[in-house]
């Protein structure tokens, strides 16, 4: 296994899970995102996905080293990193966005 590839990785893998927690209970997002974000709750299951899936495609790429296993597990990571990025995309393009006064009643 190599270290120096780990730990950084799982350092990020927690901090992402931390910032997806944060946004499914408490409707949180981290500032620079705020902006962006229109459904926190969903960005956040967006971003459990992604941490999910970091910690898949490290389990795989650098703790098994069996040769039939690795390059399936791999790629399902991949496809499960591309479906948390998606949704969070769509947390970020629908929901509603509290909008102060202004409407006709």
């Amino acid at each position: 296994m190599k270290l120096y590839l780990a730990v950084p990785l799982v350092l990020l893998v927690l901090l992402i899970a931390a910032s997806g927690l944060a946004a499914v209970t408490r409707g949180w997002v981290l500032p620079m995102n705020r902006r962006h974000v229109r459904a926190p709750r969903l960005y956040g299951w967006g971003q459990l996905v992604v941490a999910f899936a970091l910690c898949w495609q490290l389990l795989f790429g650098l703790m098994i080293s069996h040769s039939d296993a690795r390059p399936l597990g791999t790629l399902i990571g991949a496809a499960v990193l591309l479906a948390g990025i998606v949704v969070m995309l769509v947390g970020q393009l629908t929901g509603a966005r509290a909008k102060g006064g202004g409407g006709t009643p």
